[in-house]
């Protein structure tokens, strides 16, 4: 199966199910954010992960099978229309430069690994607004060989 098919047969049945997606992850004893990126394709899983969460959604062992299968790293295109991956992209267009450059600044010549990283969103309460903050946590990776 492929995994985005996978991916629409897992978010239907945790919607069915009244599942979260930090739910989920807390079951397989993961990240959130990682979990929801490996169930929406981005990341095989274990099998015993895999297990878990087609257990706990009701699916079949093609799913698992899907989850657990080395995927085709990205967005479809079309992904990126979407309100609100177009605002984060936008955010990355304003703000990439002056944070490339902060980091240069700060470790050197180098790169925020996407690899060995964790990512977080959390909720901050505001007078204007509840606030979206996102934590981009990466190993930084010097380019001196």
């Amino acid at each position: 199966m492929h995994k985005a098919h996978a991916a629409d047969l897992v978010n239907a049945a945790r919607i069915r199910a009244g599942l979260t997606w930090a739910g989920l992850a807390a079951a397989i004893g993961a990240a959130p954010v990682w979990t929801t990126a490996a169930l929406l394709g981005q990341h095989p899983m274990t099998a015993a992960q895999a297990g878990v969460v087609v257990e706990m959604l009701g699916l079949g062992d093609d799913v698992a099978e899907s989850l657990q299968q080395q995927p085709n790293r990205g967005s479809d295109p079309a992904v990126m229309n979407d309100p609100t991956i177009y605002r984060l992209m936008e955010a990355m267009s304003v703000y990439g430069p002056a944070l490339k450059a902060l980091i240069h600044e700060e470790f050197g010549d180098g790169i925020m690994s996407a690899i060995n990283f964790k990512a977080d969103v959390a909720r901050r309460a505001d007078v204007d607004g509840d606030r979206v903050v996102i934590t981009l946590d990466g190993k930084f990776l010097d380019y001196r060989w």
